[in-house]
């Protein structure tokens, strides 16, 4: 099905009048290095790797129609998981007045707050690419949108599941095992059709998102399995899940308050949780050209034991500066405490600045803490990293 859906987009793009195509992208390698020894054997404390991100776009029918693609393709030196490829992008988009339709490999963004980003569901995670999540694997769709003065409607059937990536045994951020195959609800597996709605309208100073996602989840529940002959495994599980959101936007001068709340159906347990807070911007900090935001965001989760609810009843607290110099030097620090279980805590560091026109480097570090065994960050607890990455814009 994904190639049927790329072999598509391609021929409508091939079989129309193309115009000049225009080549841009990225390009760069990494080094991430580990604070302390690992709690596996087969992990190290150094990887590095190098990554290559093209990006063709065209447009044809006096830009009625345009062809977008955009591959990507990461080595490492140690983790062949890590080591992947993938087509990001590869749609053919046509817009009229008051309405487009997409079809091929996308990436969709929902979404309003910082620290997480519960309402975001058509795209996988690639987790293998980044820790913060903000890494997504191109998805298969259809997508029409209409638009009008009560909002914007956007319909969306994806024919094709893309399982989240993970690390292999040589990679660090894992859980004790490698995670192994992954297991289905559906009988479908893969080729499950999945469907999702969503509106998003300006009211005043409000941004408001509500969307419906009814077909496979994106985020999987681990299973720890016993084999007849003792051998042991942890495999990811996909079940089938109806998810209702809401995303929430105010703009007030300096403030944005933000608000993302779901309640899924269709796991082990249903739950609902929500991540909500502010950030207030300040311009011209004692007279300087410094800028600086300052973000605090309260995230809620009913699932008390699942490997990816980080944020049970944890606060966020951080600070962005903005040099607002020529090279757009931002920094970005950030601290979540969990409010029930003190020992419990993460922070992370993001910054980045360009060298020239062509040349970024950015700077990323993550740190967790915890001595509580249920808790995902237990498994975490001795993969404190930066990440340097250098980065080169053609």
């Amino acid at each position: 099905m994904i190639q049927k859906l790329a072999a598509v987009a391609l021929t409508v793009g091939l079989t129309q009048s193309v115009s000049a195509v225009e080549i841009t992208g990225s390009a760069g390698i990494d080094l991430r290095y580990y604070l302390q020894d690992a709690l596996y054997l087969e992990q190290e404390r150094t990887y590095s790797s190098m990554f290559i991100s093209p990006e063709l776009y065209s447009e044809f029918n006096d830009g009625q129609d345009t062809l977008i693609f955009k591959p990507f393709y990461r080595v490492d030196e140690h983790d062949d998981e890590r080591t992947h490829g993938d087509i990001r992008e590869l749609q053919w988009a046509h817009y009229q007045d008051n309405w487009e339709t997409k079809v091929g490999i996308g990436k969709v963004f929902w979404g309003q707050t910082e620290s997480l980003h519960l309402v975001d569901i058509i795209n996988q995670t690639d987790a293998v690419e980044s820790v913060d999540g903000e890494a997504k694997l191109g998805q298969p769709m259809v997508n029409f949108s209409y638009f009008s003065d009560y909002g914007n409607i956007s319909v969306f059937v994806l024919p094709y599941f893309r399982e989240r990536t993970f690390q292999s045994t040589e990679g660090r951020l894992r859980p004790p095992l490698a995670i192994s195959d992954a297991m289905y609800e559906s009988s479908n597996e893969k080729s499950n059709i999945d469907y999702a709605l969503r509106w998003q309208s300006s009211i005043d100073e409000w941004e408001v998102g509500v969307s419906y996602f009814s077909g496979t989840t994106r985020e999987p529940e681990l299973i720890t399995n016993v084999s007849g002959d003792g051998v042991v495994s942890i495999n990811p599980y996909y079940a089938q899940i109806d998810q209702f959101g809401v995303d929430i936007l105010r703009v007030s001068g300096a403030w944005l308050l933000k608000l993302e709340s779901i309640y899924r159906q269709g796991q082990s347990e249903d739950f609902a949780a929500l991540v909500t807070g502010f950030e207030y911007t300040q311009e011209g900090v004692l007279g300087s050209r410094y800028g600086l935001g300052y973000l605090a965001e309260y995230q809620y989760d009913e699932r008390d034991d699942n490997f990816f609810a980080v944020g049970q009843n944890d606060l966020m607290l951080g600070l962005r500066v903005m040099v607002n110099d020529i090279a757009g030097t931002e920094v970005l620090l950030g601290y979540v405490q969990d409010l029930e279980e003190t020992a419990t805590y993460s922070a992370f560091i993001e910054a980045s600045s360009r060298l020239s026109a062509n040349w970024r480097w950015k700077l990323d570090g993550y740190f967790f803490s915890s001595d509580d065994n249920d808790d995902p960050f237990f498994f975490l607890r001795r993969d404190d990293h930066l990440q340097f990455s250098l980065e080169y814009y053609f």
